[in-house]
């Protein structure tokens, strides 16, 4: 059986009389695309910065890449890439100043530096300001130049917490496409998010922590299945929803759900709404709902 690429066990850190994660358990495959969901608080940036060794648990294990995060950090260190919410560039140097100064110090030659850097300014649409000071850079100019240094040496295991704040749609999608492509070579993909369209898009699981723990885990499919099936929605002219009939999403379902509205003399405009992570997010966030919610699918 293949070792996973992250392995957490009871997990634990407060800080003072706050616990932020509590007995937090999480398994993610090699190769995956893994997104850690949650409210503001829920420690989505702390299990990242433990994960990657910036700070240490209170209690529990946790391995990357089978080396385990509080016993042996340098070699966690030497297997894995992050970034974080703020951009870690140096405003005095250029674009391409930048990359090829992280492409050096990660033990590439001069040429391969270069060679990279510009390789890299191309891919997240940098080329034309490669040479100018980054303290002329927009916000998201600054965030797609901290997303570049992040590739600079393929890692085993990337970790990028919420990596696509303050970015464009096109950026957005071009960094979806760059994460797809390392994960099909290889690479494990530990994302925390506050796009549940991108998570939904790109994770192959997801998990959605709440009060320091995972509260509901499995692909994006799984968890909406849990939520419930689709709706037919009745609206007026005004667009005020009049009517919901629950529906398995089957034609047969549909036909009953309208027959159902044709007996009622029902009239309006008809729309089908399927789940959507957001419900799931609601579900497993919400005291009087989280109860219904599978921790774990099978």
């Amino acid at each position: 059986m293949t070792e996973p690429a992250i392995e957490v066990r009871g997990l634990r850190k407060a800080f003072g009389t706050h616990t932020v994660i509590d007995d937090l358990d999480l398994t993610v495959s090699r190769g995956e695309v893994f997104a850690l969901l949650g409210p503001n608080g829920a420690g989505k940036t702390t299990t990242i910065n433990i994960l990657t060794t910036l700070t240490k648990p209170d209690a529990g294990t946790a391995s990357v890449s089978g080396f385990d995060v509080a016993a042996a950090p340098m070699q966690v260190r030497r297997r894995i890439s992050l970034t974080g919410q703020s951009a870690a560039v140096d405003d005095a140097l250029s674009g391409i100043e930048n990359v090829v100064m992280f492409a050096r110090l990660a033990g590439l030659s001069g040429a391969a530096s270069r060679r990279r850097a510009k390789e890299l300014l191309e891919s997240f649409g940098l080329t034309d300001a490669a040479t100018r000071r980054v303290a002329t850079f927009s916000g998201g100019m600054r965030r797609r130049l901290d997303l570049a240094l992040s590739f600079v040496i393929t890692p085993e295991v990337l970790f990028l917490d919420e990596p696509t704040t303050g970015l464009d749609t096109r950026s957005r999608r071009d960094l979806w496409d760059i994460i797809r492509s390392l994960a099909a070579a290889g690479t494990t993909v530990f994302l925390t998010t506050q796009y549940l369209e991108e998570a939904d898009q790109l994770a192959d699981r997801i998990a959605v922590l709440h009060d320091g723990r995972v509260a509901a885990l499995g692909t994006a499919a799984e968890l909406k299945a849990r939520v419930g099936g689709d709706t037919v929605e009745l609206y007026d002219d005004h667009g005020t929803l009049l009517r919901e009939i629950a529906t398995d999403g089957s034609v047969t379902g549909l036909r009953r759900a309208l027959d159902e509205l044709d007996r009622q003399g029902a009239d309006g405009t008809v729309t089908l709404r399927r789940p959507t992570l957001d419900d799931v997010f609601l579900a497993v966030t919400t005291a009087e709902s989280r109860s219904d919610l599978v921790k774990e699918i099978a």
